[in-house]
């Protein structure tokens, strides 16, 4: 009898153990989610932006080569779907003209086009493709589309300092299975709610890069941005720099120019 209440004793207080795990998960996942969300609204309302980029492109070695390009963004006020966004290269000569059109989804893989003026056609970027670098940079296809909030799960970590900054350090997880990425690492800063750090590990769950946001500035319109994003690939020991400048928000765009047709007339 005394060990059968013994037994039944180990067994309720195993119960609460794991009621007590299951609470402070839903927890952390619940916090990650509103600090997620927190930074993602943060950005809404800017209807639509243009700005031009440098990609400045470091091998292992530190050779340099730098690319000029434009992008277009066309803000889409619905949780359910993504932003669209429109990336037009107009240097050096070789790769002048090519254009990536890319609809942001969220549970599904993201619409891709690329438009290559050598070939003179578009291709649709496949779903087994998203992974691969985009025009030899350490950005992936799925790099260039928009971090909608409900593409991931995500679970609050920990709160530390990062640079001059405190951090809430949030693990987010693709919830689309053919996603490049196991899990990314973001560091969300507790002052303007901004995207401060990102790592990202790869299928075999191992650290691929980390991208780094630096020199924000807070425009006329409300919207933060950085104008310096930094990838780090850990694996090859590449770099890629995208230099932001020009930046400018309500500036007309519509569904229209974010259409396949614009990628062969695009400039």
């Amino acid at each position: 009898m005394r060990t059968h209440l013994t037994r039944n004793r180990l067994s309720i207080a195993a119960l609460m153990y794991l009621f007590l795990c299951s609470v402070s998960a839903a927890e952390v996942e619940t916090k990650g989610y509103d600090i997620a969300k927190r930074s993602d609204h943060s950005d809404q309302g800017f209807s639509d932006s243009t700005a031009s980029i440098t990609m400045v492109l470091r091998n292992a070695a530190g050779a340099e080569s730098k690319r000029q390009l434009e992008i277009r963004t066309l803000e889409v006020m619905n949780e359910d779907s993504g932003d669209k966004s429109l990336i037009i290269f107009s240097s050096p000569r070789d790769i002048k003209g090519t254009a990536l059109l890319s609809f942001a989804k969220i549970l599904e893989a993201d619409d891709q086009w690329l438009y290559l003026p050598a070939l003179k056609r578009v291709k649709r970027i496949s779903s087994s493709n998203k992974s691969g670098p985009f025009v030899g940079s350490e950005f992936a296809f799925e790099d260039f589309t928009a971090n909608e909030l409900n593409k991931y799960t995500h679970k609050w970590l920990r709160t530390e300092p990062c640079a001059e900054f405190i951090c809430d350090v949030i693990e987010r997880q693709p919830r689309y299975e053919n996603s490049g990425y196991t899990r990314q690492i973001a560091w969300l800063d507790q002052a303007v709610y901004q995207m401060r750090k990102l790592e990202f590990y790869d299928r075999k769950n191992t650290l691929l890069k980390t991208l780094k946001f630096e020199d924000y500035e807070k425009f006329n319109d409300g919207y933060w941005r950085a104008k310096r994003l930094l990838m780090h690939n850990h694996q090859t020991e590449k770099n890629t720099d995208l230099l932001y400048s020009n930046y400018e928000f309500k500036t007309g765009l519509t569904a229209n120019d974010f259409v396949k047709g614009v990628l062969k007339r695009a400039r």
